[in-house]
């Protein structure tokens, strides 16, 4: 190495430091400042009265033998399943949700073996009854029939997107509201909007009924009213 080629060596060095500090520089001036934006949640409801009823109903059979269990749970559920329908119930709307074959046992006493005394047949139909004053006549012939399982009454609607439209528009205007009130209050206004997320649906009211035998009048039932609530997040911009 010569004496001479040393600066031109330093030189270079130190040049291309002197670039790689000053690039930095230059992208920090054209960095763009934060976007400012505001973000409100807020709630739409709509209360409207139900129009479906969704009912858990069945028969539930004891006997010595599986056999003869089964052949007692078959006939009452078989004039059930015909009574719904004659009722004018849609065979879509008429749907098993559980079926079991289980022994019985006696309870044994200490240190003895369990004693079996026969066995039991569980049946369940899932129910849509479209026609809500019907329900309680409906309840009544079931139980008369051998429904000895009645539960989990529900009441919705059969068509909720209209008031699920409905409750949208009404969280989106008081979203909007509340965002120009602090908009206003901060002395900014409200830009275009960025993001909407939505949450929610309808809310069934539900009731539950048990039944032991039928009674003298239609069992009394009462619909109430179901809630649809959508929740919305919107984010704006602020100018």
């Amino acid at each position: 190495m010569t004496l001479s080629a040393l600066p031109v060596r330093l030189l270079t060095c130190f040049s291309l430091l002197a670039v790689g500090l000053a690039a930095p520089a230059v992208h920090a001036d054209e960095a763009e400042p934060p976007q400012r934006t505001i973000s409100l949640t807020a709630t739409g409801e709509v209360d409207s009265a139900p129009d479906l009823v969704e009912i858990s109903t069945g028969v539930v059979s004891d006997a010595k033998s599986a056999a003869d269990a089964l052949e007692k749970n078959s006939k009452a559920m078989t004039k059930m399943i015909a009574a719904l329908k004659a009722e004018g119930i849609a065979p879509k709307d008429i749907q098993t949700s559980n079926f079991s074959i289980r022994p019985r046992y006696d309870r044994p006493e200490k240190n003895k073996p369990q004693v079996l005394v026969g066995y039991r047949v569980n049946n369940s139909l899932h129910l849509k009854v479209r026609d809500v004053k019907a329900l309680g006549a409906i309840l009544d012939k079931l139980v008369s029939l051998g429904a000895n399982n009645i539960g989990n009454i529900a009441f919705g609607l059969a068509d909720p997107a209209a008031t699920e439209d409905e409750a949208r528009k009404l969280a989106m205007k008081e979203a909007i509201a509340r965002a120009e009130l602090y908009a206003e209050a901060a002395g900014v206004k409200l830009g275009k909007v960025i993001s909407i997320n939505e949450q929610g649906g309808v809310r069934p009211y539900k009731a539950v009924a048990r039944m032991e035998a039928a009674s003298a009048a239609p069992v009394p039932i009462e619909a109430g009213t179901t809630t649809t609530s959508i929740t919305v997040n919107v984010t704006w911009e602020l100018e």
